[in-house]
């Protein structure tokens, strides 16, 4: 465990050269290229905005603005996409990549390290773009530029521990991948992302606490849409129970290492 870090900052040359490698294969052919990370999400938030805005719009206090739902949006989906992007690629990380792993000798940790650099530089260039929208809808919240970096690290942290626990299990039982991707569905309404927690009926409040997303989600909205510090307690928790994970992850990863070539 601990030579893990030594050895992931001596291939760092060859993570950084994979997130690139990564970046351009995605859009090798495409005319937009990179351009299409960006258009993704807005396009779901544009979807949703024009499907749900009437609805939700008497339901948000707070924003004095006609695209109130619309801001709503893109601070959940900031949240929501980092999550669901390194969750998703970190369940066939080790399976994609079996051929290289018999190949070539190189720190297995580098792959999940590649997958949460590709999608930080996602979720870097989505934020650019969120700010400029949420200037030219005359809403730019400078605090958000203060919580952002820690909300990222803790959404890749959690993020990260949860890809990797799962990658691992793939490996060995492959249903678990496709059983993830169907509980990523029902988790994404499970969480106030498109609608808000003020809606959710008061004796489904507790069980709702339980839900790590929630907590990463709403401090996201109240830093971006709202311009307030997140909720101090929810916040710690779910940034302790991020650790934990990653590190208990971790160890199951070094546990099962030496087997999963094999069985690859």
């Amino acid at each position: 465990m601990k030579g893990m870090p030594r050895a992931i900052w001596s291939y760092r040359h060859f993570i950084v050269s994979s997130i690139r490698n990564d970046l351009r294969s995605r859009f090798a052919r495409s005319k937009l290229g990179a351009v299409w990370m960006i258009l993704q999400p807005l396009a779901q938030v544009l979807i949703y905005s024009l499907v749900l805005s009437r609805i939700m719009v008497a339901k948000l206090p707070g924003i004095d603005s006609p695209y109130a739902y619309s801001i709503y949006l893109l601070a959940g989906m900031q949240a929501w996409s980092l999550f669901s992007e390194v969750v998703t690629r970190s369940l066939t990380v080790f399976v994609e990549n079996g051929s290289m792993l018999k190949k070539i000798v190189f720190p297995r940790a580098c792959l999940p390290i590649v997958t949460l650099g590709s999608a930080l530089v996602n979720n870097v260039l989505l934020f650019v773009v969120m700010m400029i929208v949420f200037a030219l809808l005359g809403h730019f919240p400078i605090y958000a530029l203060l919580w952002v970096p820690l909300l990222t690290f803790v959404t890749a942290a959690f993020s990260l521990g949860l890809g990797l626990l799962m990658g691992v299990l793939n490996v060995f039982v492959r249903d678990v991948a496709q059983f993830m991707m169907v509980v990523l569905q029902l988790w994404f309404w499970l969480t106030p992302v498109v609608y808000m927690s003020s809606i959710i009926p008061e004796r489904l409040h507790a069980a709702m606490q339980f839900n790590p997303m929630y907590w990463i989600v709403a401090a996201y909205q109240d830093t971006l849409v709202y311009g307030r510090a997140p909720e101090p307690d929810g916040l710690l928790g779910v940034t302790v129970a991020a650790l934990i994970l990653l590190a208990c992850s971790l160890l199951l990863f070094r546990k099962a290492a030496p087997d999963m070539v094999d069985v690859l």
